[in-house]
């Protein structure tokens, strides 16, 4: 009996021992897989970074910059404000004299739907 205990002693004795050393196998697989998701979170970083400088090359290269870019529209704006300028000092006089003609050089006529209602009706003789 005494060698049965013993034997059922030594059996949940080994018992512990290997649910220990399953938990320490677990607690290290936990470690390496948070080991692993940190340097795979790391390598993306690096990843992301450097896609990210080889695109402000890229638009540095073929856009330029944000100050280039802010002053070719201020000259591009500039121009045209400058040639409608140029348009109004060409134009100005002429618009000026065709305004007086309208308005000074009156000539009375029966307005185009008068005219027409006239026609159909019989009534104007043109």
């Amino acid at each position: 009996m005494a060698s049965q205990t013993q034997g059922i002693q030594q059996l949940l004795a080994a018992e512990k021992r290997a649910a220990e050393k399953i938990n320490e196998a677990r607690k290290r697989k936990l470690q390496r897989t948070k080991q692993a998701k940190q340097e795979a979170q790391a390598e993306v970083e690096k990843y992301k970074q450097q896609r990210e400088q080889e695109f402000k090359g890229f638009e540095q290269q073929y856009l330029g910059t944000k100050e280039d870019i802010e002053s070719k529209i201020r000259r591009d704006t500039e121009d045209q404000i400058n040639g409608m300028k140029q348009s109004v000092a060409s134009n100005k006089q002429a618009v000026i004299v065709r305004l007086l003609q309208l308005v000074c050089d009156i000539k009375p006529e029966l307005h185009h739907n008068l005219t027409l209602q006239k026609k159909l009706h019989g009534q104007f003789a043109a």
